[in-house]
C-alpha cells in the first residue's frame, strides 16, 4: 500500500495582507494578481479586508473585488474583518469565510482598531453569531502573539487564554500571528504548544512575518510540532500599517520551496508562484524582497564545469 505523503495547507494572503500597506492599485490589477495566484494551485486565498477605507485605503474596493471571486470556483476565498460593521459588509458581498483579529496587547489593539484587547474579545460572540447565521465560518487570529511594538513581550499564557476564550465564544478556527516578526523557533513551538493545549481539536494556523529573518525557521519548527496550516504572501509582500517595524510576510514561493524540497506536498506550482511574484512587481512598480525571486527560482545547470 502506497503511503500518503505529508502535506501542508498554505493560504495565500498577498491580495490582503500583502497589499494593505501599498499605495492603492486598480481593482483590475488586483484581480490579475488573484488570477495568477489561483493558477498556482493554491487552495485558499485571503482576498481583501472589510475595514475602514480611511484607515486602509489600499483595500477600499473590497466589495468590487468580492464581486469577481466567483471566477475561481476551485479556490476558497476569505476576508478579514475588524468589527461587526465589516462582518455585515463582507456577508452582503458574498464572503462567508471570515477572519477576525484580536490583538494580545492593548497597545497594538488600540492602534489597530481603537479599542482594548478585552473589548475586542467581547465582540467575538456577536461576530460569530452573525457569521454562523449566514452559514459561514469564523477564524480568530491572535495578533502580536510574541511581541508588541508598544507594550513589549507578549506573555505566552495570554495568547493561550485568548485562544481558549475565542473558541468558547464561537470561533471555528484559530491562527497565531507573529505580527512584527520577532518570534524564534523555540518561542514559536512554546506558544503553539500552549494554544493547542488551551483549545484542543480546533484547527490552528500560523501567520509569520520575516522581519528578522526567522520566518522559515519558525515555519519548520511549527511543522515539526504538528501545525499544517500556514499563511504566506507572494514575493514576501505585506506588513501591518499599525505596528511600527512590521515588514513583509514570509514569501509563499520560499515556503513552498522549503516544504517541497523536504518531501512535504503543498499543491502549489513554484514556477507559477514565481510568475505571480513577478507580476506583483510589475503591478507595484518595484522589486519585492523575496530572496528566491531575486535568485530566479531553483538553480539551473549552466553546463559542464571546467578544471
Amino acid at each position: 500500500m502506497t503511503a500518503i505523503p505529508p502535506e501542508v495547507d498554505i493560504r495565500e494572503v498577498g491580495p490582503r495582507d500583502g497589499l494593505q500597506i501599498e499605495k492603492p492599485i486598480p481593482t483590475a490589477a488586483k484581480l490579475d494578481l488573484i488570477d495568477a495566484l489561483a493558477a498556482t494551485g493554491v487552495r485558499r486565498i485571503e482576498a481583501t479586508s472589510f475595514v475602514s477605507p480611511r484607515a486602509v485605503p489600499a483595500l477600499a474596493d473590497a466589495e468590487a473585488v468580492a464581486a469577481q471571486l466567483g471566477r475561481w470556483p476551485h479556490v476558497t476565498f476569505s476576508a478579514l474583518v475588524a468589527g461587526l460593521g465589516g462582518v455585515k459588509r463582507a456577508l452582503a458581498a458574498g464572503l462567508t469565510h471570515l477572519e477576525y483579529v484580536v490583538s494580545a496587547s492593548d497597545g497594538h489593539s488600540r492602534a489597530n482598531v481603537g479599542r482594548s484587547s478585552e473589548e475586542s474579545i467581547a465582540l467575538i460572540t456577536p461576530i460569530a453569531e452573525l457569521i454562523h447565521q449566514a452559514g459561514g465560518t469564523l477564524e480568530v487570529i491572535v495578533a502580536i502573539a510574541f511581541d508588541c511594538p508598544f507594550d513589549g513581550p507578549t506573555p505566552p499564557d495570554r495568547v493561550a487564554d485568548i485562544a481558549r476564550r475565542a473558541v468558547l465564544s464561537g470561533a471555528d478556527a484559530l491562527s497565531v500571528a507573529d505580527t512584527i516578526g520577532t518570534a524564534t523557533p523555540v518561542r514559536t513551538t512554546d506558544v503553539l504548544t500552549r494554544v493547542r493545549a488551551a483549545a484542543p481539536g480546533v484547527d490552528l494556523g500560523l501567520h509569520l512575518h520575516d522581519t528578522r529573518g526567522q520566518g522559515l525557521a519558525n515555519a519548520w519548527a511549527a511543522y515539526a510540532s504538528g501545525i499544517r496550516q500556514f499563511d504566506a504572501s507572494v514575493g514576501g509582500l505585506g506588513g501591518c500599517p499599525f505596528a511600527p517595524g512590521a515588514s513583509g510576510n514570509i514569501a509563499t514561493e520560499e515556503l513552498v520551496y522549503m516544504f517541497e524540497d523536504g518531501g512535504i506536498a503543498t499543491g502549489i506550482d513554484i514556477d507559477r508562484e514565481l510568475d505571480a511574484a513577478r507580476l506583483a512587481e510589475r503591478l507595484l512598480g518595484r522589486s519585492l524582497a523575496g530572496r528566491l525571486l531575486a535568485a530566479g527560482g531553483r538553480p539551473v545547470p549552466s553546463g559542464t564545469a571546467r578544471n
